[in-house]
This record gives C-alpha cells, sequence and structure tokens, in this order.
C-alpha cells in the first residue's frame, strides 16, 4: 500500500515551487489563485525571497502547504494513496490529497493557524530545543521533572525528540538533558514554544474556523498527530486539528502505525524532500521512501 506524507515547517527552501510555475499552466493558475486569497503575492516570497523571509510563520506554513498541494494536483500518473499523514502544519496539505478538505478552504485556514500562532508567539515568549540520542522516556521524565512550562512537542524519529516550553525552562531542560547523557541537546532557531501550553490562545482563535470550515469525509484514513491513529471521521478530524496546536507530533507512533497497518512506499509531497524522509529511514531503515 502506498501512503502519502507531507512535511511541515522547516522544509521550506528559496525558489520552492518556482519551477512549477514557470512550467505548468496549471500550477500557475493554483498559486495565482492562492496570491489572489491570501491578499498578498505569496508566490513572490516563495520565489525570489531569503531565508529569513521563508523562516516567517506568517509566510512558512501557507508557502509549504501550498507547494505540497501544488504537487499532490500535478502527481496525475502516480498511484492513489491508501493512506495519508501530514507532520504538523503538513495534517491540512493531507486533508487535501485525502479529498476531505478542498485546498482554498485548507490555505485560508492555514493563514489564520500561522497568525494566531504567531500572535501566541508574541505574547508568550517560548523557544524549542531538539535532543538527540537519548530514549524518549528519559526525555519525558526529565521535562517532568523541569515543571508543565516544558513538554516534548515533535516525536520525529527514534532517538530524536524535540521538546517545547518557556524561554527559561528549555534551557534550563537542556542543561539538564545534557547532563543526563544526551547525545546533542540544542535550542532551535524558531519563533516560538509550537505545540505545547503556551499555544492556547492559538488554540482559542482558530477553533471557530475549524469548526466553520466544511470537511468531507476523506477518501482514505488520515493518521493523525495527537493520536497517531486511522481516522475518518470529519467531526473527530476537526476536534484533533484543534487539540494539535497545543498536543505532542507523534510522529514516530504514526510512521509505526502506518507500517504495521500496510504500507509498503512512501511517498514525501512537497518541501524540500528530506526531512521526512530522514524520519522513516530512522523508524524503518529498509521501508522504501521516494519524493513526489
Amino acid at each position: 500500500m502506498i501512503a502519502y506524507v507531507f512535511p511541515g515547517q522547516a522544509a521550506q527552501f528559496i525558489g520552492m515551487g518556482k519551477d512549477l510555475y514557470e512550467t505548468s499552466a496549471f500550477a500557475k493558475n493554483i498559486f495565482e489563485e492562492a496570491n489572489d486569497l491570501l491578499g498578498y503575492r505569496l508566490s513572490d516570497v516563495m520565489f525570489n525571497g531569503t531565508e529569513e523571509d521563508l523562516k516567517e510563520t506568517r509566510i512558512t506554513q501557507p508557502a509549504v502547504y501550498l507547494h505540497s498541494v501544488v504537487k499532490n494536483l500535478l502527481a496525475t500518473d502516480r498511484p492513489k494513496p491508501g493512506m495519508v499523514a501530514g507532520h504538523s502544519l503538513g495534517e491540512f496539505s493531507a486533508l487535501v490529497a485525502a479529498g476531505a478538505l478542498a485546498w482554498k478552504d485548507g490555505l485560508l485556514l492555514v493563514q489564520q493557524r500561522a497568525q494566531a500562532m504567531q500572535a501566541a508567539c508574541e505574547a508568550n515568549p517560548g523557544t524549542m530545543a531538539a535532543i538527540v540520542g537519548m530514549e524518549d522516556e528519559m526525555v519525558e521524565k526529565i521535562c517532568a521533572e523541569v515543571g508543565p512550562e516544558v513538554v516534548p512537542a515533535n516525536y520525529n524519529c527514534p532517538g530524536q525528540l524535540v521538546i517545547s516550553g518557556s524561554l527559561s525552562g528549555i534551557e534550563t531542560a537542556v542543561a539538564r538533558l545534557t547532563e543526563a547523557g544526551a547525545k546533542r541537546a540544542i535550542i532551535l532557531n524558531v519563533g516560538g514554544a509550537f505545540h505545547s501550553p503556551l499555544m492556547q490562545p492559538a488554540q482559542e482563535s482558530l477553533q471557530a474556523a475549524i469548526e466553520a470550515t466544511p470537511l468531507a469525509a476523506p477518501r482514505c484514513p488520515i493518521y493523525q498527530n495527537v493520536n497517531a491513529s486511522p481516522v475518518t471521521d470529519p467531526e473527530l478530524i476537526k476536534a484533533n486539528l484543534i487539540a494539535q496546536l497545543t498536543s505532542p507530533v507523534r510522529w514516530t507512533q504514526t510512521m509505526q502505525n502506518m507500517i504495521t497497518d500496510g504500507v509498503t512506499e512512501f511517498y514525501e509531497v512537497g518541501g524540500n524532500g528530506k526531512v521526512i524522509r530522514g524520519f522513516i529511514k530512522r523508524v524503518d531503515r529498509k521501508m522504501p521512501a521516494e519524493t513526489l
């Protein structure tokens, strides 16, 4: 069985989508429609912006989403997926690929999500840190000891867990984790404490928008971040999308469950084509993982 998986933030790159825009009239039309919907020329920033431009949350999220959507829509010669998943932001792209969400509705939700998360970051400053070479259980234990302001945020792959929280809390946790034997504990250059309780204002801001957006039953199951399980009920999908903002991304468990449920090959759709494939190889080195 084929699975499509979609990246989130950190998969952006300078010039993303420019080749599609220049070689496909269909893709060009999608990009221009997106520019009109957003009220600014996102495509110009994607094609010609700097790395710093692309790192801004308000730009990164719609850019990565749109790139994945266009890639998927152009993939008419590829086998259709039997299941889909997306890492954080990528969950919206996955829903489009599964036929549950119209791409225009998804783009507007992603824009609102980015703006809400940016506002939450400014109201509650925080950061994240990547912890490498330590068992998840030990990372969880030390985070709990530091206090409720530090939590596991992204279970990316075996041996890599990203934590999230307040600035002082993350500094303390990094020091403690290093002392406890982590191979690396690196504070990341991100705009805030994503997937932590500090995103509560964003969750509250986005809830009404998600609940009001039409969502159909997907053509295939979507494995969602909050439970790493296949979901097809539109109301449960919406509830999980809302919970996702303050809950950890259980990506390791998602990949493991998809493989157990019959995936024989993954296609990473959009972004730089490296992030998700790298995680998959750490979960199962023999599992085929290609870029779409």
